[in-house]
């Protein structure tokens, strides 16, 4: 008797030559030389290993990886077949982290969605980096109070990352908790749901450019393999690495597609909420300008809602643009000493003594000219 191996589309996309990929020919010649033919070859590399054997720059192995790992998983999913009864049910049980705006949780249909990409763009200082160290904290809320229970990622790109802003906003967030506790399972949760429990759960990595950012983005699903509770992957920004020395924006084009796909392939995988912020640009036109997300039109469609914090006069507002599932709409929100909020009324932004300032004097805001000459 024999062993009957089956071979499905992950062991087929595996066997594809290096040569049958889109890579420059220089590349793929010293990659053919190095020993390495098909994409099985690359499979347990690190882009650092792959530049040192091969004698392609770093960027290149980057590059390399993340196109072959993208081609990998879209074989890996492909045999998949399920019925729209349980999409429904699968995305319904990965549920959604609250804001603690519940003005802009019910907007976003419970909150930030799990197993999808969401977008939050706006100018400096109206809160893009609060609400993401809101979400991280939030993310870990038990699930015995509504939570997830979860771990977080922030990938930080501008170094504007506050280890005391975390604090603050979880001692609030475990103080809320407390208030709450009604029942012998709650008050249980509340011995590890502690600030520091809430620090020692969220991984923090450091990008410096974008070949590091991509690098990271490579090395991830390992991690997250590594981390199964993790539930939300923040990248503050997404535009900061890509708006500087790119002379060829094709090419910036190219590789942020490839970052959009491989990170909503990781979302719907690792069941994690991916959260990307992004910078605004002044848009000039028929002689009139407009600020619009950073990154072009073509990146609008990377993921899969996008959510514009912006001003009016003294007021926050959140307009949800784009979503798969829920209306445009616009709410207020501010940003406080225990993290994001409702406006409760109009007289109570300006009169809460607790109201975060919004910091620096706002960065000159680029233009698109600015991203043309860069």
């Amino acid at each position: 008797m024999y062993d009957v191996w089956v071979i499905g589309p992950y062991e087929i996309k595996m066997q594809r030559p290096l040569s049958s990929f889109a890579f420059a020919p220089a590349v793929k010649v010293k990659l053919i030389n190095a020993g390495f033919h098909t994409a099985a070859d690359l499979c347990d590399l690190r882009p650092l290993q792959l530049s040192k054997e091969s004698g392609i720059s770093q960027q290149e192995a980057v590059d390399v990886l993340q196109t072959v790992r993208c081609d990998a998983s879209q074989g890996a999913g492909a045999g998949s077949r399920m019925t729209a009864l349980e999409l429904l049910g699968r995305e319904q049980a990965m549920g959604a982290i609250v804001t603690f705006c519940s003005a802009l949780d019910s907007v976003l249909g419970g909150g930030m969605p799990v197993g999808k990409t969401s977008e939050v763009c706006g100018a400096p200082g109206v809160g893009k980096t609060q609400l993401c160290i809101q979400l991280t904290v939030d993310v870990q809320i038990p699930a015995c109070f509504g939570g997830l229970g979860g771990q977080a990622v922030f990938v930080d790109t501008e170094g504007s990352f506050m280890v005391q802003r975390v604090e603050d906003v979880a001692k609030a967030a475990v103080e809320h908790c407390s208030l709450l506790a009604g029942d012998a399972e709650q008050r249980e949760a509340l011995k590890v749901f502690t600030v520091e429990g809430i620090l020692s759960k969220l991984y923090l990595f450091r990008c410096h450019d974008y070949v590091e950012l991509l690098a990271e983005t490579y090395l991830l699903p390992d991690f997250l393999s590594q981390h199964p509770e993790v539930r939300l992957v923040v990248i503050d920004s997404i535009a900061f690495p890509f708006r500087h020395d790119f002379e060829d924006l094709s090419q910036r084009t190219r590789l942020l597609n490839g970052l959009a796909q491989q990170l909503a392939q990781m979302a719907n995988q690792y069941n994690v909420a991916v959260v990307l912020t992004n910078q605004m640009t002044t848009k000039v036109g028929s002689g009139q300008s407009k600020l619009v997300p950073a990154l072009g039109e073509s990146w609008g469609h990377a993921a899969t809602q996008r959510l514009v914090l912006h001003w009016e006069g003294e007021q926050r507002l959140a307009s949800l643009y784009k979503s798969p599932s829920q209306r445009e709409a616009t709410v207020l929100y501010q940003i406080t000493g225990a993290g994001f909020r409702d406006v409760l009324s109009s007289d109570h932004v300006s009169a809460d003594s607790s109201v975060i300032p919004s910091g620096n004097a706002p960065k000159r805001l680029r233009t698109e000219a600015d991203d043309h000459q860069t």
